[in-house]
């Protein structure tokens, strides 16, 4: 009977993880100093969206870091809008499709890099003003994940982005403060789940084993 019931349960965590695979979901992520205007008499904003090998704020009960391969490809299929606060209705400031137009993604040692030159618009305006102020320092970036790996021995739980599905878009952010970790949650709950059910089935391989021994003998 307990066999049953663990292989219901192994069947129900395969159907969860195709579901999450099938229904990829957006996450949202901030890098804090992210954005810097490079000369005062310039319109062109370069800042990272993403930076490697460096771990995050607690988010949540874990933390996280992006491998530096974790872009390889991406930026060539993706459709990515660089707009204010992920605004889109406020106007675009630039925009990169299969890695070509208005918006320059750079994959380099560090991250991340976008550059791209404020728009001669009320919202290029604003950002472009807002960079040189000081009143934005930080950029924010959604995507999806392809692959992750975590690890449970540490506390909090560590989380590394193996490989970013896609990218949706880019922003200069005045108040970092939101992080769509929900995806990310639920992630931590399938990974859980998981090791639940292969320590029932070692657990139950090992009576198994037990008991034909005593059989045995």
């Amino acid at each position: 009977m307990q066999e049953v019931m663990l292989h219901r349960q192994t069947v129900k965590l395969f159907n969860n993880r195709q579901q999450m695979k099938n229904n990829t979901k957006k996450e949202t992520r901030q890098l804090v100093e992210g954005s810097k205007i490079t000369s005062e008499n310039s319109r062109q904003i370069v800042g990272y969206a993403a930076v490697f090998d460096t771990w995050s704020q607690d988010l949540g009960g874990f933390i996280e870091q992006i491998d530096k391969r974790a872009f390889d490809g991406v930026v060539e299929k993706s459709d990515v809008m660089a707009v204010l606060n992920h605004n889109i209705e406020r106007g675009l400031l630039a925009r990169s499709k299969n890695g070509e137009g208005s918006l320059n993604l750079e994959v380099d040692e560090i991250g991340l890099k976008y550059t791209f030159e404020a728009p001669k618009t009320a919202i290029g305006d604003e950002v472009l003003e807002g960079v040189k102020r000081g009143d934005i320092t930080a950029s924010s970036f959604v995507f999806t994940v392809e692959s992750d790996e975590w690890d449970f021995t540490k506390s909090p739980a560590q989380r590394t982005i193996k490989k970013v599905n896609l990218l949706f878009d880019i922003s200069p952010v005045y108040t970092p403060a939101y992080l769509d970790t929900t995806v990310a949650q639920r992630s931590i709950d399938t990974h859980k789940e998981e090791t639940k059910i292969n320590a029932q089935a070692a657990q139950s391989e090992y009576r198994n084993r037990w008991l034909q021994i005593q059989n045995n003998l």
